[in-house]
């Protein structure tokens, strides 16, 4: 019963590790705004081809509240 189980556990393990993707991240910075375009200039481009599908997080800053 407990190898059966560990071997069970071991094997999701492996499945699951590998259906993730490893993200990579990059520092870029918006240059230009089109209608549904918008250009990166980023420091370095290594690893990326023209056509690449990539994810953009968008940052701001916050202003601090001042408790009473």
């Amino acid at each position: 019963m407990k190898t059966t189980l560990t071997a069970l556990i071991i094997s999701l393990t492996l499945t699951v590790g590998t259906g993730i993707a490893v993200a990579k991240k990059l520092s870029c910075t918006v240059v230009e705004v089109g209608d549904d375009i918008v250009t990166l200039q980023c420091k370095s481009v290594d690893g990326l081809t023209e056509g690449d599908t990539v994810k953009i997080k968008t940052t701001s800053k916050k202003k601090a509240i001042e408790g009473c």
